[in-house]
């Protein structure tokens, strides 16, 4: 099986078992995603964070958005381009969203541009697993490896998993650019030697 294979197959299983994971099981992840997150000076402390405004079984994120914002972090939030690139704008709040396509909710405020991710001090990204070295399993459509591949080498990339989802090891592909920490319910942040810039 080839690695693009491998990564369809290991997509089914891990989207199957969201799927199965009860709701209040998945409120309790999202609020310790939040703490651990909330704890790192680079979201905090940074001035601007990109991160992603969850939607269906991911992690929840919602939380950890809003509570930046109360903090008065900068958030951006990604908007979906046709091409599957992602634009950003700003969070304003939970009011300055609007729904989107794929069941998605963007912001609506003023566009800054694909490369606006440069200047984050941190983004934080979805993913499905991520491996020992920082690897991560997308969705498959590249839209985080194109994020990835554009920001500095001191911006603090962090990928939102559930715990079962930390794996030792994923396939790869020349494309998939890899994230400089994780963070799980259970496990809290943890940075990648090496990885940290």
């Amino acid at each position: 099986m080839d690695a693009r294979e491998s990564k369809r197959e290991m997509r089914r299983r891990i989207l199957a078992a969201r799927q199965e994971m009860p709701a209040e099981r998945r409120e309790e992840a999202g609020s310790a995603i939040r703490d651990a997150l909330l704890g790192l000076p680079e979201l905090t402390m940074g001035g601007t964070v990109a991160a992603y405004y969850s939607v269906g079984t991911e992690p929840d994120t919602r939380r950890l958005v809003f509570a930046l914002w109360k903090h008065g972090v900068y958030v951006l939030l990604p908007v979906l381009l046709p091409d599957g690139d992602l634009d950003w704008a700003a969070y304003e709040g939970p009011d300055s969203l609007a729904p989107a396509g794929r069941g998605l909710l963007e912001p609506t405020g003023p566009r800054y541009g694909p490369d606006a991710v440069r200047r984050a001090a941190a983004v934080v990204c979805p993913a499905l697993a991520v491996d020992g070295s920082g690897r991560r399993l997308g969705r498959g459509a590249g839209c985080y490896d194109r994020v990835l591949a554009r920001v500095g080498p001191h911006t603090l990339t962090i990928a939102v998993i559930y715990d079962t989802e930390a794996v030792p090891d994923l396939p790869a592909e020349p494309h998939d650019q890899p994230v400089r920490g994780v963070v799980t319910p259970g496990g809290g942040a943890r940075m990648f030697r090496g990885r940290t810039g």
